[in-house]
């Protein structure tokens, strides 16, 4: 069983036992049908480094290092219009196109007062001081694996993958903010939300090629978080408890690791699995991957962002 055959099985094998939440099965056919296609996907240049070589590769593992902390944004100091990610990705883009300097050796001794001027934030709210220090917790760990273990290349950590997203994932969670697994009922549930999403936006900024090139792409789940769960439970395909929704409508947070948390991510999984399952049905051979994307935009639009809260959890997984 390889990697990404294993976070399956393990969010199957949540997704039925589920207490929390059921995927309403009856609505995937009509569901699946529904979707749009993920033709042509691509990165948004104003909140991505792009077209720059190795300095693109590198503002990609710097901004998944960080691309977590969905459960501090509503206190996070946003771009006008823009969702707390955008908002920090636009930072770095920024940085990077200032020309600031994000080498391996300097990342291993980013602070938290760095980070907070990076991303224009005030260090003054407690909320945003925390995740500014894990924000430089997690580029500590980047600078240090890739002066250690690459000789400072960030290209060196990428082009040791050998084409594999899948070794990309292996060497990436032997940092511990990216070894996103939790478990559930005794059962170890691994996600890999980040590790993944670097190979898969690795492919698109350097469209397949190079650096983004990996051979077993197709193989990558979805990059489960907190939108893609909340767009499924306002189209119906996810069914959550009364209680668990009472509480994200309150926007209380929803403990990291806690039951709730790995089933509302672990059935978003499966419950694509099973999207993409009725697609072949009709000849349409989406990945889990494109489904994603599909879902992502979606999530983008007033109605899922007005209609119901999405749940909130304080992780460094997303």
């Amino acid at each position: 069983m390889n990697l990404f055959d294993e976070i399956r099985s393990a969010c199957c094998d949540v997704a039925e036992g589920a207490t929390f939440l059921r995927i309403d099965r009856t609505k995937l056919p009509d569901y699946a049908r529904s979707l749009g296609s993920a033709e042509n996907p691509k990165l948004d240049p104003t909140a991505h480094f792009l077209g720059h070589g190795e300095r693109t590769l590198a503002s990609i593992l710097i901004l998944d290092t960080i691309n977590f902390g969905s459960g501090w944004f509503p206190q996070l100091r946003k771009r006008p219009g823009k969702s707390g990610s955008v908002t920090l990705a636009s930072w770095l883009r920024d940085a990077f196109a200032a020309g600031q300097n994000f080498s391996a050796s300097k990342l291993a001794e980013i602070s938290a007062r760095d980070c907070a001027r990076i991303f224009d934030q005030d260090l003054r709210v407690p909320s945003i001081a925390e995740l500014m220090e894990k924000f430089a917790d997690a580029l500590n760990q980047l600078g240090h694996l890739v002066v250690e273990q690459f000789h400072g290349k960030y290209a060196g950590l990428v082009e040791s993958a050998d084409e594999s997203a899948e070794s990309l994932v292996a060497i990436l969670r032997t940092m511990s903010f990216f070894e996103d697994v939790e478990t559930w009922r005794g059962r170890r549930v691994p996600f890999y939300k980040r590790a993944q999403l670097t190979a898969a936006k690795l492919a698109l900024a350097f469209d397949h090629r190079g650096w983004g090139k990996f051979r077993d792409l197709d193989k990558l789940t979805i990059f489960a978080d907190n939108l893609v769960p909340h767009v499924l439970r306002v189209d119906g395909v996810l069914l959550y408890d009364q209680d668990l929704a009472a509480r994200i409508d309150r926007e209380e947070l929803i403990p990291a690791g806690s039951a709730e948390e790995v089933e509302i991510r672990a059935c978003a999984l499966h419950a694509v699995e099973l999207i993409a399952g009725e697609l072949r049905k009709t000849g349409r051979g989406a990945t889990a991957m494109d489904i994603d994307y599909v879902l992502w935009n979606r999530g983008q639009s007033p109605h899922y962002k007005s209609a119901k809260p999405r749940h909130r959890t304080r992780t460094v997984f997303y």
